[in-house]
């Protein structure tokens, strides 16, 4: 996998997908890379979950090496700018996406979820967790 972040959020906002873009709603996977390229946004669950599974397989217990050198980059996890500016990526990442879909839908044959409960930004989430993607330890 490529170094990144994979955020792992709780909606807030129940009425946010009324277009049933996100098969995982309330709770939405976005993978960011560490230089703020989306990996796989939140429409891409199951590739998500997927390249999860197979990049830690066979791995029982986290790696030593790796957890060390998260904890060397954050000061113990005291210094997480870092971490937080890529959350504030992957949030704002989510809104182009769904306002992208939202376009699409004003000319498609359905129904338009345009201007229905729209995502506004990092306040309509909470942080369940995050798995660090890191390079393999040399």
């Amino acid at each position: 996998l490529k170094p990144g972040v994979i955020f792992a959020l709780r909606n807030r906002n129940d009425g946010v997908n009324i277009n049933q873009q996100n098969r995982l709603h309330p709770y939405y996977l976005v993978y960011i890379g560490k230089d703020g390229e989306i990996i796989a946004n939140h429409t891409e669950a199951k590739k998500l979950l997927d390249l999860v599974r197979t990049s830690s397989k066979g791995r029982h217990e986290p790696v030593t090496a790796i957890c060390r050198l998260f904890n060397d980059e954050t000061d113990d996890g005291r210094n997480m700018g870092a971490y937080s500016t890529l959350l504030n990526s992957a949030i704002r990442s989510m809104i182009e996406v769904t306002e992208e879909k939202d376009l699409d839908s004003l000319f498609s044959g359905g129904k338009t979820t345009a201007l229905l409960n729209t995502i506004s930004g990092l306040d309509d989430f909470e942080l369940i967790a995050f798995l660090v993607v890191q390079a393999e330890a040399a």
